[in-house]
């Protein structure tokens, strides 16, 4: 089975401001102890298929960068 690899990139900041649930500011607050790019580290992949930039794009320009993946890999 074919797999594309996506890295879905977005600064901390932005993930910040987008929260919901409030999980970065309840790591800065010592009651979350490991969250991903905050306290855990996070190693972003070398050379994913598809690599959008959601606090740079529109949801249509990171779609439309998958879906242009996904034809050019002949897997839609």
């Amino acid at each position: 089975m074919p797999f594309v690899e996506v890295f879905v990139d977005c600064q901390l900041d932005e993930l910040v401001r987008r929260d919901p649930k409030q999980l970065y500011a309840q790591a800065a607050a010592g009651r979350i102890e490991r969250l991903t790019g905050v306290s855990d580290p996070y190693e972003a992949p070398t050379s994913p298929d598809v690599h959008v930039h959601t606090d740079m794009e529109s949801i249509d320009e990171s779609l439309g960068a998958v879906w242009r993946a996904l034809l050019s890999l002949n897997l839609v």
